[in-house]
């Protein structure tokens, strides 16, 4: 199996978490009220209390020597570990890492994932091994090794996964990349979310990070697939645009054409939107084709306005309210007409033939126009009313 070689790396970055607490590592009492900012774990969940201090520190090689740059990679922040105990006496110990965003705590799991491993539902996603539970949720991944299983095991950690604290705004949000890559044929806990060239050298890429370029904006998905002729790889590398993934596809493209690499497996290649795929190993053309072609980009738009309606974006209110105005108008019109009115006939009764109707004379000026074509007179004249 292509990463049989990376099972133990798994196995000893995790175990090798607590003797790194040796060197330079502080640990100090956290008091059972007003917890600082930076604090991950509880104090109590579940029935379990915490025993002694915990062990803090913000040091990548303090959570995991082996695979410091892995984490950094990731967007490693902070590390806190810490003894659980129970009235029984078991014991619980813990280790959680948190990262910069939701990104690095599932890219974080995929990578410690082995394929021994059995799928469970604690948090956003876990896996089990035995007395050992894996799980992240949000930016936060957890380690959780028991002294010996129960029955309520599982439902104990769901209500730690629940008291963890979550990141702000955006950073809560998942890659979708991975979502990409087909299930049918997946070798199980194979599938790896990949952030920087030492990740991508551990798990095994068919693909060198030179020629993926993660200065670029890139990020990569890969998982093993059962084939006819053993197990392949299929590698999904997103980068910002489509223009970015077709250079990098040429540049893939000239690398593995055929009779520029000895012994080199075969390899095939295509670009679906800003998505550049990549199937190398036991594939027939026709089962090749077949992978390359389950994968296609589909444009996700997102509208991160307001969808609720409210009294100045409801469209009803507005004709509502324009029916109103017109109402409102023909009410002022009705009252000034009959105000007018009413002050004319008003005036007219209390100053009669004074102000309206008075009896003068009144000059005007007429035509006098003959049908014979003689020239039009012009004549004054005074009429009294």
């Amino acid at each position: 199996m292509r990463f049989s070689r990376l099972i133990p790396v798994v196995l000893v970055g995790l175990s090798t978490v607590a003797p790194g607490f040796a060197g330079g590592v502080s640990s100090q009492k956290i008091p059972t009220q007003n917890l600082p900012t930076s604090q991950i774990l509880p104090m109590t969940f579940g029935g379990w209390q915490v025993s002694g201090a915990f062990a803090t520190s913000t040091d990548p090689a303090a959570a995991d020597p082996v695979n410091r740059s892995v984490l950094e990679e990731y967007g490693f922040r902070d590390f806190q570990s810490a003894t659980y105990i129970r009235e029984d006496g078991r014991k619980l110990s813990l280790k959680a890492a948190r990262f910069a965003d939701a990104s690095g705590g599932f890219g974080a799991f995929t990578y410690y994932q082995t394929p021994q491993m059995l799928e469970e539902k604690v948090g956003d996603q876990a896996a089990s091994l035995n007395e050992r539970v894996l799980f992240y949720r949000g930016n936060i991944l957890v380690d959780a090794v028991f002294e010996r299983l129960s029955a309520m095991s599982a439902a104990e950690l769901r209500e730690l996964a629940a008291s963890l604290p979550l990141p702000p705004g955006e950073t809560r949000n998942l890659p979708v990349l991975h979502a990409y890559l087909p299930r049918p044929s997946l070798i199980r806990n194979s599938a790896r979310y990949v952030l920087g060239p030492v990740t991508l050298e551990r798990v095994n890429s068919p693909i060198s990070s030179e020629l993926v370029d993660f200065s670029r904006g890139a990020e990569v998905a890969l998982g093993n697939y059962n084939a006819s002729g053993g197990e392949a790889t299929l590698m999904l590398i997103s980068y910002p645009t489509p223009q970015i993934a077709s250079d990098h596809l040429r540049r893939i493209e000239a690398a593995y054409a055929p009779g520029s690499r000895e012994n080199a497996p075969a390899t095939y290649e295509k670009r679906t939107g800003p998505i550049v795929v990549v199937a190398q190993g036991p594939l027939s053309v026709s089962e090749a084709k077949s992978l390359l072609a389950s994968v296609n980009y589909d444009a996700d738009v997102t509208w991160n306005e307001n969808t609720f309606f409210t009294k100045k974006d409801n469209l009803a209110n507005l004709l509502v309210n324009v029916i109103v105005l017109c109402f409102i108008i023909i009410g002022f019109a009705l009252v000034v007409g009959i105000a007018f009115g009413g002050v004319r006939i008003l005036t007219k009764r209390i100053f009669p033939e004074r102000v309206f109707d008075r009896p003068q004379d009144v000059e005007f000026i007429s035509l006098h126009l003959s049908e014979n074509g003689s020239e039009p007179k012009v004549s004054s004249s005074i009429k009294t009313v």
